[in-house]
């Protein structure tokens, strides 16, 4: 149902839920005085001075934006921090000037994220989870993506879960990201609790976020699935995922910027090179960027992306899939069945996934 989040923007910037709009009742600064006079001198006191500090314009301003909110959902439900003194206020404003009635969530924010915390807990445990790995450039996210029941920790988390992983728009927050995989699997597990439950084989963190623990706990144990693809092919799939769809994502975000996007393109690839310098060693690492800034010129000048095609080889060769072998004899007792993309979809369906379309 949709949601409207009274807090102040600085308390919904930490973490809200993904159904939710801000609509505050009170704004930063406002919220800091009201706090310090609450403490002062108590409820009744800090009432008064938030009514004095937000004058009829501004008031009516305020209960517009809630009137188009209840109009816009007669379903909605509003909430603050802890459901109650601002909530309620709110409420009764509502009321006095549009006789409009709308629902508090009793214990707000902090009731509901305590209940995914607990969710996400409780419904890891055991969670039939089938887990999908392969090297790089196997295409595991589109892939994932053609079954019905899945979690996409990599789209959650707006990150390609590697060095080159980082996207053009932010990660969320640690709050969103975790409060949004704990709906995903929350909601899966309510529709059908016994069906499996597709899921990328990621480490603990996703870029800079750390999948909720029980989750990762239960991915760790839980049977592995690995696709399997010839290098050539992952060289064209790692090209669209990791430089093609970069920059149309920088041109989405820049406005279609193409200079702008090519320069954080550039940025992206030489800064990925420079975080894994230390592993890839000196004479490596300068090898490699080297030929980055030569094939980013091919590219940008003359549209030729064999120098890219060139670099990614190398990366998927020389340091990607050295480490992912490394990582996989870790986990050879979970993998159930290794094959090519066909071969591995119909595993899954034997399994119980059901494919979006006839595999």
């Amino acid at each position: 149902r949709p949601l409207m989040d009274l807090r102040a923007p600085v308390e919904f910037a930490q973490g809200a839920f993904p159904a939710a709009e801000n609509r505050p009742l009170l704004s930063d600064e406002e919220r800091h005085q009201v706090g310090i006079r609450y403490k002062e001198a108590g409820q009744d006191a800090a009432i008064a001075l938030g009514y004095s500090l937000v004058d009829a314009a501004e008031k009516a301003r305020r209960v517009a934006q809630w009137q188009a909110f209840a109009e816009a959902h007669p379903d909605g439900l509003l909430y603050c921090f802890r459901g109650g003194l601002r909530s309620r206020l709110t409420q009764r404003m509502l009321f006095e000037e549009t006789g409009i009635v709308l629902p508090r969530i009793a214990g707000g924010y902090k009731a509901m994220r305590r209940f995914l915390l607990d969710a996400i807990e409780t419904q890891s445990v055991d969670a039939p989870l089938i887990m999908l790995g392969g090297r790089t450039g196997v295409g595991k996210t589109p892939y994932l993506h053609r079954f019905e029941r899945r979690i996409d920790l990599e789209g959650r988390a707006r990150h390609k879960g590697s060095a080159f992983g980082r996207e053009p728009e932010p990660q969320p927050t640690p709050i969103d990201f975790e409060n949004q995989v704990s709906l995903d699997l929350l909601r899966l597990r309510h529709r059908a609790p016994d069906e499996p439950v597709l899921v990328e084989d990621e480490g603990k963190m996703v870029g800079a976020r750390q999948v909720p623990p029980p989750l990762f706990e239960r991915m760790s144990r839980s049977p592995l699935v690995v696709i399997e693809r010839p290098l050539e092919e992952r060289v064209e799939q790692s090209l669209k995922d990791y430089i093609i769809d970069l920059e149309a994502g920088y041109r989405r975000v820049l406005g279609r910027d193409a200079a702008g996007a090519a320069g954080q393109v550039r940025a992206h690839v030489l800064g990925a090179l420079d975080k894994v310098a230390k592993r890839l060693g000196g004479v490596r690492h300068a090898q490699l960027r080297g030929l980055a800034d030569e094939a980013l010129d091919a590219w940008y000048e003359r549209e030729d992306l064999d120098g890219l095609r060139a670099l990614i080889r190398e990366m998927l060769v020389g340091y990607y899939d050295p480490m992912y072998d490394y990582q996989l004899e870790n986990k050879r007792d979970r993998i159930v069945f290794s094959g090519p993309p066909q071969a591995v979809a119909e595993e899954l369906v034997s399994r119980g996934l059901r494919p979006i379309e006839p595999i």
